[in-house]
């Protein structure tokens, strides 16, 4: 006796097609309950006529899909998947194979993936927050994060990728760094900044390099200004609005794009052996980041662009760059960093004069007097006071404590006790020395015979 496994649609089928035979309903009625054609209805009958109940089994049951992979295709992409590929994804997979020839689609190769028990779907956690809507523009808002990672897999130390994704399209920009410092904020927006214009609006995270923690000076409390970092009176310089998230979520579109860069750079990084950061930099600027952006980034919701040009009046390396001010001294010097900065007689500036110390990223220091640039000369440090040696002989200083006066010493004469016998008076009556000499009248001498 054949045993037939049927569908849940098949044995309905049966029913229908059962109940036709009985001649308890048409076949106009059964292509109704079954929501199909008459044509297709007079089919399915006509087979059940022929085989039986096997006539409304699928007649693909069993069968291997036109669409399916040969075994010899399925076994090279396997091994080759093995032998460079164990730690990527799918998708990641699906392209790199297509560049060796290999071409799966991405569905087929996770069947194939899953099967061979050679990758496992990873659990998401469910979202209680619901993602934004895109800003429409291109430059409306860029976000900006360091991404802290063992980017070359110990072939060096730890770095930095400091990532800037537009939010309208999801293209990005980025470059390595030792660590995520106000140099390196100030480096990234000034690359950015050449190569596509100046954001309306900049998402940073609350780090101690946007965000300041001091008390507002007398000055700014009249104000009404709120204490700024040096990034945060660069950007209001720019007209920047700076942003500061409250959370990671918060800006979770560049924290999944470093997620995404972790896996995807760190294996490109490794299929070309780089090691070094500037060669890291040279790479993703060459080869890695075209190729991705047109990968990944997508159409904005309005064709307009939101980046500002940069004007021939502005001097970015300026604005990125640390300000604080200094007066000029009496010497017509400026003091930084324990080094004074000689200023020349054609500034016109005068003791007691306000001037703005800048450094730019590249180190380089420059002073201005308003917008006016100063000229200074090379920096000298602040000449020392010469000490003569005070002892001839080497070695650390001994303590004076401890040490006995010479016999001759005239310490010598204020002691208690007398080294010589006692002196008389003028009567021959010796005087006893009970207190210090001090401490004792002085003696006259003896009256001397008219």
């Amino acid at each position: 006796m054949e045993t037939l496994t049927m569908s849940k649609r098949e044995r309905l089928r049966l029913e229908v097609v059962g109940q036709v035979q009985a001649g308890k309903l048409t076949l106009a009625k059964g292509s109704e309950l079954l929501q199909v054609s008459y044509r297709q209805m007079k089919r399915i009958w006509l087979r059940y006529q022929q085989l039986g109940d096997a006539g409304v089994i699928h007649r693909l049951r069993g069968r291997a899909s036109n669409r399916q992979g040969s075994s010899e295709l399925r076994a090279a992409v396997l091994a080759r998947y093995v032998a460079q590929y164990g730690d990527y994804g799918p998708t990641l997979a699906a392209e790199v194979l297509q560049g060796e020839g290999l071409s799966v689609p991405v569905e087929t190769l996770r069947r194939w993936l899953k099967g061979a028990g050679l990758w496992l779907p990873q659990r998401r956690r469910k979202l209680h927050r619901r993602r934004r809507e895109r800003r429409a523009h291109c430059g409306e808002l860029v976000q900006m994060d360091g991404s802290h990672h063992d980017w070359f897999e110990g072939r060096r130390g730890w770095a930095v990728l400091m990532v800037m994704i537009d939010d309208a399209t999801g293209r990005i920009y980025a470059r390595f760094f030792e660590e995520e410092t106000q140099a390196a904020a100030f480096e990234m927006v000034q690359r950015y900044a050449r190569k596509h214009g100046l954001p309306r609006a900049l998402y940073v995270d609350r780090a101690g390099i946007y965000r300041s923690d001091r008390e507002p000076t007398s000055a700014e409390i009249l104000a009404g200004k709120e204490p700024q970092t040096q990034f945060g009176r660069a950007m209001q310089t720019l007209g920047v609005e700076l942003i500061l998230a409250r959370s990671p979520q918060a800006k979770g579109r560049v924290e999944r794009m470093n997620s995404t860069l972790q896996d995807r750079l760190v294996k490109a990084l490794r299929q070309a052996g780089i090691g070094d950061l500037e060669s890291a930099n040279r790479f993703f600027e060459e080869q890695f980041l075209e190729p991705f952006n047109m990968r990944f980034r997508v159409a904005p919701a309005q064709e307009a662009d939101g980046h500002r040009a940069l004007g021939a009046e502005l001097d970015l390396a300026r604005v990125l760059a640390v300000h604080e001010e200094r007066k000029v001294q009496n010497d017509w010097t400026v003091r930084w960093h324990n080094a004074f900065l000689q200023l020349g007689r054609a500034s016109g500036l005068q003791p007691g004069d306000a001037v703005t110390v800048c450094v730019p990223v590249d180190g380089k220091v420059r002073l201005f007097s308003g917008e006016r640039e100063l000229l200074w000369s090379a920096v000298r440090t602040e000449p020392g006071v010469e000490r003569k040696p005070t002892r001839k002989h080497s070695g650390p200083p001994k303590s004076s404590q401890g040490r006995k006066p010479s016999a001759k010493h005239p310490w010598r004469g204020r002691g208690i006790a007398l080294a010589s016998p006692p002196a008389s008076d003028a009567f021959g009556v010796g005087v006893a020395c009970s207190a210090s000499v001090a401490t004792l009248p002085a003696l006259r001498k003896p009256p001397q015979p008219r």
